[in-house]
């Protein structure tokens, strides 16, 4: 019997490695059609799923309490398996250094438990060649098996977008790959146990990680020239939000906007196309133009607030900032390479301190990561400025009269809505000195 046959029958199991935001999901989904082992060194993190609760809010804790996924972190129950999805971070290191450090421990782990015939697929957003150069190695090494003929390997990179209710694994095209047509064929039929928008067969494993790294870098790059914009209206007078709604009016405008980047995915992933790129003899341009520009832009929103506090002559040393948002992105409890971090940084070093609420980000994690003490919003008061860092919803529902409360009895009051989601005119006409993006 064939391993696709075998795992839609159940004498088969998938093993889903790293049950974060995107593995999680992924063995969620699967566990609704098949046997799933789900896998991750994370001890708390195991026994909270099992209690039917998710940490990161990637899954409705209802749904994952409705699941059958056996979840473990002790990897000889991976032995139980044979087709095994690795979905670990990739993050950077020092220097904008691509981090495998996480996907190779992953390998490790499969290779030290994965019988004969096994399949394995990658989902970690790497540069082209990881998989085959990387990875395939390791498997051999440890496993002592021979890729091709004792075991099979495949790449499906990940599209999930945190916090995103709309774009679920679900209903998100897959692209999917292998060494070999055989193997590309069983990773296919897999996915499309739970993908219902369908799979897409990449022509080669290289080809489905080349792909996956330059989406996020597409975006970047697209930002970024929104954020150089936002820059260059800001020294002539002009309202970006205000151009960008009428340029917008022509049919194949791309409707991006200007804000921070930062998250696990588009603010990284250029890096890694940029490494390979150097690797290869070739020195990216546009790519790390784009990645100069959105890493910056933290500094330079600080400088907005800075220069405005002087202009108004506040008391420098006492200013009473509260910033709305710490999450990389709206709706969204994620912190991994928040960029409104950049933004305290730099007000730090003007003596300025700040008062931080976010109440989708889990308050311990906020402190261990960052030694960020998060605050309720009835905390700020007689603030003098705020910083509307991330739109999330209730934020965005916030009205005027509650900014009133916020600000109290100050006579200047400056709100910095850096994604510009309210009405410039509502908070001019209130005397507020309002600055956006």
């Amino acid at each position: 019997m064939k391993l696709y046959e075998a795992i839609v029958d159940r004498q088969e199991k998938i093993a889903v490695l790293g049950l974060g935001y995107v593995g999680l999901p992924v063995a969620v989904a699967l566990a609704q059609k098949v046997d799933v082992i789900g896998f991750d060194v994370n001890q708390q993190k195991i026994q909270a799923l099992e209690q039917g609760v998710c940490t990161d809010g990637s899954i409705e804790d209802e749904r994952l309490r409705a699941s059958t996924i056996d979840f473990t972190y002790d990897e000889t129950k991976l032995a139980h398996a044979r087709f095994f999805i690795v979905a670990v971070p990739t993050p950077i290191k020092s220097g904008n250094i691509p981090d495998l450090y996480y996907v190779q421990e992953a390998t490790r782990t499969v290779a030290r438990q994965m019988p004969k015939g096994s399949v394995v697929v990658f989902e970690s957003t790497v540069y082209p060649g990881v998989t085959e150069e990387v990875c395939i190695p390791i498997l051999e090494s440890i496993s002592g098996m021979k890729c091709g003929s004792d075991f099979k390997v495949g790449y499906s990179p990940e599209r999930i977008n945190p916090g995103d209710q709309v774009h679920r694994f679900e209903n998100i095209m897959k692209i999917v790959s292998g060494i070999d047509e055989e193997t590309t064929d069983t990773v296919a039929k897999v996915y499309s146990l739970a993908v219902e928008a369908g799979v897409y067969r990449a022509e080669s494993i290289k080809v489905a990680e080349a792909a996956k790294v330059i989406e996020n870098a597409q975006r970047d790059i697209n930002i970024a020239f929104m954020n150089e914009l936002a820059m260059l209206f800001h020294q002539m007078g002009i309202n970006t939000k205000a151009v960008l709604e009428a340029a917008g009016t022509k049919w194949n405008f791309l409707k991006f906007t200007p804000g921070l980047v930062g998250g696990h995915c588009i603010g990284i992933d250029p890096y890694y196309l940029t490494y390979k790129a150097e690797d290869s003899g070739y020195r990216s341009k546009i790519i790390l133009a784009g990645r100069h520009i959105n890493d910056g832009m933290g500094k330079y929103i600080a400088e907005q607030i800075i220069k405005t506090v002087v202009r108004l002559k506040l008391d420098f040393e006492n200013v009473k900032i509260g910033i709305l948002g710490l999450a990389y992105k709206e709706n969204c409890a994620d912190i991994r390479n928040t960029k409104v971090t950049d933004i305290i940084d730099e007000l730090q070093e003007y003596g300025m301190a700040t008062l931080v609420v976010d109440p989708l980000v889990d308050p311990a994690l906020a402190y261990k990561e960052y030694g960020i003490e998060l605050s309720a919003l009835d905390a700020l008061c007689d603030m003098d400025v705020v910083v509307v860092a991330v739109p999330h919803t209730i934020f965005e529902n916030l009205q005027i009269e509650d900014y009133e409360r916020i600000f109290g009895s100050k006579k200047k009051k400056v709100m910095i809505d850096v994604k510009g989601i309210y009405s410039r005119d509502a908070f001019e006409n209130r005397g507020y000195h309002y600055w956006s993006l």
